[in-house]
């Protein structure tokens, strides 16, 4: 699928116009190679970035910067990508000294399949020099190679609704099997996609999280990660975990804090008003592809169709990651929230922008909408007061309904649906 553009395409390539160094962060396998060497070449995008392209995934070129750091970038002439760059840490500060002599743009543009932020030699030699770009898997918009734009609209003035009809779950839940991985795309038969996973899983814990950490003894992630994917969509409970695990809150905090980096598991903070709000400040947990949380649960689509709690909690996870994915792309790039009251009062996700305003989500997998369940939304409309933009409950049936001032049922294919004529 290396022919399918990514949205992110246009954003990367903004920034490497003004600034020096562009991060393009991300799980193993989501596109970060094929879309650094897509905007090296002349292939469609908006603008061409002309760059020689190395990859520290391959031997001599790792072992040249691990050795003599200053000396690898010196041999090196004009705009480079460096994929994977997590590898050699200590690149950073040759980088760093590279940009100080010349801080003309794009002259690094790297890729690296671990948090930025949680690579301190990068981060604290790059601070200032680097806009950082995270690629998650395929977005649904991306995959029917249209623009998915709904985290924009829902900001909007006058919110134009989806012109599409919705989807209902029969056909919502086939995306959330396959995911948006490219690999994936290309396995139609269930058996190969498993043992991608099984392999994509052993990959990451066996390089990815042992070039950010000096854990050695990794037995239990695998352990871990099942468990969390049984947890998704619900509030993170550390003790629950443990118990579940028998492994020290200690140990476990660690091992979740390198699942988060190297973009495995995401969580949404709660949002409140003010700290003297009594609001639930616990955050909520998620995978980042609904392919991935399937296979690590075992189910299957036939399972999803009889078990409606985990394919609400399914659908709840698919949603947030095709929101994380547009915040990419987006020119408003809200935060994602979550909020929950002490009373019970919830809606599943909260978007804020700069300015304070918010969006709140709710995701319900009936197809059928009542009032009742706007009421979350409607507390969370009176703690935001004239903040609050609008509200949407997202559900599994054909129409768009208004449910009152601001506040709108819509099907949950229409955040990649394009707006009515």
């Amino acid at each position: 699928m290396d022919s399918l553009r990514r949205h992110l395409a246009a954003s990367v390539l903004t920034s490497l116009t003004d600034s020096p160094v562009v991060f393009i962060q991300g799980a193993r396998q989501t596109g970060k190679s094929t879309l650094a060497r897509s905007l090296a070449v002349a292939d469609g995008y908006p603008a061409r970035h002309a760059a020689r392209y190395l990859t520290l995934d391959d031997s001599a070129v790792l072992s040249s910067a691990l050795s003599d750091p200053d000396g690898f970038l010196a041999g090196l002439d004009g705009p480079v990508i460096l994929d994977e760059v997590q590898r050699a840490p200590n690149l950073a500060v040759a980088i760093k000294a590279a940009v100080d002599r010349d801080r003309r743009p794009g002259r690094f543009l790297l890729t690296g399949s671990a948090d930025f932020m949680v690579l301190p030699k990068l981060a604290e030699s790059l601070a200032g020099r680097v806009e950082i770009h995270t690629l998650w898997p395929f977005s649904q918009g991306e995959l029917l190679g249209q623009r998915d734009t709904f985290v924009d609209a829902a900001f909007a003035g006058k919110f134009r609704p989806p012109s599409a009809a919705g989807q209902a779950m029969p056909e919502l839940i086939p995306r959330f099997v396959k995911g948006g991985y490219p690999e994936m795309l290309r396995r139609n038969d269930a058996a190969r996609r498993r043992a991608w996973f099984d392999s994509y899983i052993a990959a990451i814990l066996q390089r990815d999280v042992r070039d950010i950490s000096n854990v050695r003894d990794l037995a239990d992630m695998p352990r871990l990660l099942t468990l969390i994917a049984s947890r998704s969509a619900s509030l993170l409970d550390y003790a629950d975990l443990s118990r579940g695990l028998s492994m020290p809150q200690t140990t476990l905090k660690r091992y979740m804090a390198l699942l988060e980096a190297t973009f495995l598991i995401q969580t949404l903070p709660p949002w409140f008003v003010n700290i003297g709000k009594r609001l639930v400040k616990t955050p909520k947990l998620f995978l980042n592809d609904t392919g991935l949380l399937l296979h690590l649960t075992g189910a299957d689509a036939a399972r999803l169709r009889r078990d409606a709690m985990l394919c609400g909690a399914v659908l709840e996870n698919f949603v947030v990651m095709e929101l994380l994915k547009q915040r990419g792309w987006s020119k408003v790039r809200p935060s994602l929230h979550h909020f929950r009251t002490h009373n019970g009062d919830e809606v599943d996700i909260v978007l804020e922008d700069a300015a304070g305003r918010v969006v709140g989500i709710e995701v319900k997998a009936a197809g059928g909408v009542t009032a009742n369940h706007f009421k979350g939304l409607k507390v969370l409309a009176e703690a935001a007061g004239d903040r609050f933009v609008r509200g949407f409950v997202l559900h599994s049936g054909p129409a768009v309904v208004p449910f009152g001032k601001n506040l709108l049922a819509m099907p949950a294919s229409g955040i990649w649906g394009g707006p009515a004529d």
